[in-house]
């Protein structure tokens, strides 16, 4: 087996465990203890005697966080709700995540809301109805991708055209996710806590597995059960900043200024908490460690994260040269790690992410006199934008191999074609819906130099 193909067996691998480190379901049945009286989730106690137990659980997470639920307090669980993308996904229901036996499933609409999405909500009020009536406990189990999937506009104006309209008008206008969703919200009497207010006389506990960057969970699905962030950006100044006042539709822009001077409270009371289970950093921390336990050198590029993808390649690639640089004298493996989501605007009509395009950029800016060198960018949710695949895996004989068969990398980068051209190689990384979601993951190997010349 050559050096090479020993790297890009490891550069899997230590995705894989660093996959296995954030899936979500565990991440929840470590989180709950559970007893006839007591209900104990992280560092919180709660008396659960006489009282009935009710879950939702949305976001591309959604099925393997209620699974674990259930398999904790199957026997005082009264009802639950999925809403989720998995058995619309076109790969298909993953059996592992069938829909547990206690639980009513609504398939969200995403990336953008659906007739479903609008009916997963009116299912969501009705539960909490109930729940609210009974004074029960209400868990919420909340991750990434769940902002379209449940949906409900906060004026009876607005339709579901202008919903999808708007959400894609926001989407590409260029704004950050923390200034998309502080006029989501504004529309929205689902988002940014409107959801959990539904149920005011209920205890409540948000468990989250966050796509978003640390500290940011309020923005995970748009905040359902958390009041927006104190310093979240003025929605008003968000229009004004990227023009979307000519944009919107008028019913949206009504809708807004009149919910504006009505903010949801922020109530946190002693049973009012949340718990953020996962995040990317808990993925980074897992992949460097699975990369020393194989004696490489590891590193978390903690600097790259969100850029603008060409700024993010290029940092990638820079980086990966100072840390072989660093240990030139050393005879072994430099493992760079990174994560985040970077910025990729779509410029074509082909298929791909942003973790393949990452890949393809990656491929044509490695210099071919770099003996084995290996990067693999991939999606923890297992789908990469419009494609099936989670990402890709180069090495320092992409480009080499590719010209050999015609490929123009440039040419399917102009298209946003990145997963033909990695499907057309065999590098294509296939995992199939993974049932977590914290963001992107990115590994980078080299040998050193002196032992790339030995």
């Amino acid at each position: 087996m050559s050096n090479l193909t020993q790297l890009r067996i490891a550069a899997r691998e230590i995705f894989d465990e660093a996959l296995r480190a954030v899936d979500a379901g565990d991440a929840v049945r470590r989180a709950i203890q559970f007893s006839e009286t007591s209900l104990r989730i992280c560092n919180l106690e709660i008396d659960i005697a006489n009282r009935k137990i009710y879950a939702i659980a949305i976001g591309k997470a959604s099925s393997s966080m209620a699974s674990a639920l259930e398999d904790r307090i199957s026997e005082r669980l009264a009802e639950g709700l999925i809403v989720g993308p998995i058995a619309n996904h076109p790969q298909g229901r993953n059996l592992s995540m069938a829909t547990p036996k206690l639980w009513r499933w609504c398939d969200g609409g995403h990336p953008l809301p659906t007739e479903s999405s609008l009916s997963a909500a009116n299912e969501a009020f009705a539960l909490l109805e109930r729940a609210n009536a009974e004074r029960a406990l209400v868990i919420f189990l909340i991750s990434g991708g769940g902002s379209a999937m449940i949906e409900s506009p906060i004026s009876e104006e607005i339709s579901l055209g202008d919903l999808r309209e708007a959400n894609q008008i926001l989407i590409n206008c260029g704004a950050s996710i923390g200034e998309i969703n502080s006029v989501r919200r504004a529309f929205s009497a689902v988002k940014g806590g409107r959801l959990s207010a539904r149920a005011p006389d209920c205890d409540q506990i948000t468990l989250i597995v966050s796509d978003v960057p640390e500290g940011e969970e309020r923005n995970v699905a748009s905040g359902p059960t958390l009041a927006p962030p104190r310093d979240a950006p003025n929605p008003l100044d968000v229009l004004a900043q990227y023009n979307l006042r000519t944009q919107l539709p008028e019913t949206i822009l009504r809708a807004m200024e009149k919910e504006l001077s009505e903010p949801v409270d922020d109530v946190e009371s002693q049973f009012r908490k949340h718990f953020v289970l996962l995040n990317n950093d808990t993925a980074l921390k897992a992949a460097a460690e699975s990369a020393r336990k194989r004696g490489f050198i590891a590193e978390i590029a903690e600097d790259i994260s969100d850029q603008p993808i060409r700024e993010g390649c290029e940092k990638l690639r820079k980086s990966l040269e100072a840390l072989r640089a660093k240990h030139r004298n050393e005879a072994g493996i430099v493992c760079l790690v990174s994560g985040g989501e970077f910025a990729c605007p779509v410029s074509g009509n082909g298929i791909g992410g942003r973790n393949l395009e990452t890949g393809l950029r990656l491929a044509v800016s490695e210099s071919s006199d770099v003996a084995d060198t290996v990067a693999l960018c991939a999606g923890t949710d297992g789908i990469d934008g419009n494609s099936p695949a989670a990402g890709a895996i180069i090495d320092n004989t992409t480009m080499a191999r590719a010209r050999s068969i015609g490929l123009d990398a440039n040419d399917f980068l102009e298209r946003s074609d990145s997963y033909s051209f990695f499907v057309a190689l065999g590098d294509v990384i296939n995992t199939g819906v993974t049932g977590t979601n914290v963001r992107d993951l990115r590994i980078l190997l080299a040998r050193t130099s002196e032992s790339a010349e030995n």
